[in-house]
């Protein structure tokens, strides 16, 4: 049997990043893409996020692409959530999503930074989080993470 490992961190915005990921529904919105993520043989390991953000962490099955599953995560979560009456005011994800691939050996670092993302958002905004992590290389963006 073949083994492969397809770790990728996405992250999705709110459309005009606006706050309408209420807290408490946030766990539906993350059970709803489990399930999404389950049904295509992808692994999740950490979902995450704010009112006008989300990251999933997640090993990739070796016959999606991550323009592929970004994309059908994206359509099928923003349908769902328009019509659960749970996210008054959600009007769609916002048209780019951020993917990076990750290595084994960042799959601890990535877990526990999504795990933190309340505490994180009290110091640094969501623009300048995407800013560091599209600048950064992967060491430096770790570093950055544990500070």
């Amino acid at each position: 049997m073949s083994t492969t490992s397809s770790l990728h961190h996405f992250v999705f915005n709110t459309y005009k990043r606006r706050m309408t990921i209420p807290h408490r529904h946030e766990t539906d919105l993350y059970r709803y893409i489990w399930n999404l993520l389950a049904v295509k043989k992808c692994h999740l390991l950490r979902i995450g996020g704010i009112e006008n953000h989300i990251h999933i962490f997640v090993d990739i099955h070796p016959t999606i692409s991550v323009a592929q599953l970004a994309g059908e995560l994206k359509r099928k979560s923003s349908l769902w959530m328009k019509q659960s009456g749970l996210f008054p005011g959600f009007e769609g994800w916002g048209k780019e999503y951020f993917a990076f691939s990750k290595s084994a050996n960042e799959r601890n670092t990535t877990i526990e930074y999504i795990k933190r993302q309340r505490e994180h958002h009290n110091k640094v905004s969501f623009e300048n989080e995407i800013m560091t992590m599209s600048l950064l290389s992967c060491a430096e963006w770790k570093d950055e993470m544990l500070t």
